[in-house]
């Protein structure tokens, strides 16, 4: 037994690089082993590209220690969307002939997205629950998981309303055109339009299945830590994300190497159902965008394995 469980481990960690990305402003990121690049539609019918090779921490050793990774992985997600983000916004204002946002502006957007995330999906549910708990004098495991289904409650709506709005439903089509760019690439299909198009919008590794791990894991993570003083319990649910963060990370990475067992497709179908609400069926146009992107990718990485290490 224990030697199958080593086999297994074995073979999860050596399966080759996973490509990725997200969806920005009329446009696709994709993230390679070593370089990044960027694609955005242009106002006059034309795709503008940004590649970059990747240095430090971005492809250092310490990112392939499992959990450890999962905390660099967000990081660097959060960093390089964005680098994306500013790109594609600054190509958009430079097609309307306005002046272009600077990086600090970015950070600061940033920077209040997370606070917003932290405290309307991880403060907000606990202290929705420790009011339900008051006033119906309950507490223990039940009131952990109910704070979860808060949580998912509120993610699911939210989700969904920011769907409803137009320049958010062309940015959820270029997510689709992404996952489906990244399937026809893993199984070696033609990356045409024509070639990519017969994909589905779902892919396994998307980051909307990563939040979903996210919550589930959250619930054990804070049923371990249990009952605290109120400004203890707070404080946990913001200091405790990136262990959550790499524990999900690593789920996720288990089930992308074992997809191709039944159990694990059914364990992780919400993942994929859950995509429903992230991505759009694109259109040839978007999908020649993220075409592009990983293009670019694979070029910078081919071109950063030809490079001596002593030159980087």
């Amino acid at each position: 037994m224990l030697d199958s469980m080593k086999t297994l481990l074995l073979m999860a960690l050596a399966r080759p690089y996973y490509y990725g990305g997200q969806a920005v402003m009329e446009g696709v990121m994709m993230r390679g082993a070593r370089s990044m690049a960027v694609a955005v539609r242009t106002g006059d019918g034309g795709i503008r590209l940004h590649q970059e090779q990747l240095r430090g921490l971005y492809v250092g050793r310490i990112r392939r220690v499992p959990f450890l990774r999962g905390v660099i992985v967000l990081a660097e997600t959060l960093t390089l969307g964005m680098k994306a983000l500013l790109f594609s916004a600054n190509a958009a204002l430079e097609d309307e002939g306005e002046e272009e946002i600077s990086s600090g502006a970015i950070a600061v957007t940033l920077a209040a997205s997370l606070t917003f995330i932290a405290a309307v999906f991880f403060i907000a549910p606990l202290l929705a629950t420790g009011l339900i708990g008051r006033l119906f004098s309950t507490s223990g495991t039940g009131l952990f998981a109910l704070e979860g289904g808060i949580r998912l409650a509120m993610f699911l709506g939210y989700v969904a309303l920011i769907g409803r709005l137009k320049d958010i439903r062309r940015t959820f089509a270029y997510h689709g055109a992404e996952h489906r760019t990244i399937h026809a690439w893993e199984q070696g299909a033609p990356l045409t339009a024509a070639g990519v198009l017969p994909f589905p919008n779902a892919h396994p590794r998307c980051g909307t299945g990563f939040l979903l791990v996210v919550m589930v894991v959250a619930i054990v993570v804070f049923a371990a830590v249990g009952d605290l003083p109120w400004p203890l319990l707070i404080f946990s649910r913001v200091a405790l994300l990136p262990i959550i963060a790499a524990i999900a990370y690593e789920i996720l990475r288990f089930s992308a190497a074992f997809w191709r067992f039944r159990l694990v497709r059914l364990v992780f179908q919400p993942n994929l159902k859950l995509q429903a609400l992230t991505t759009r069926d694109p259109d040839s146009d978007q999908i020649e965008v993220a075409i592009a992107a990983l293009h670019a990718v694979i070029a910078g990485d081919a071109k950063a394995q030809a490079t001596p290490a002593t030159s980087r």
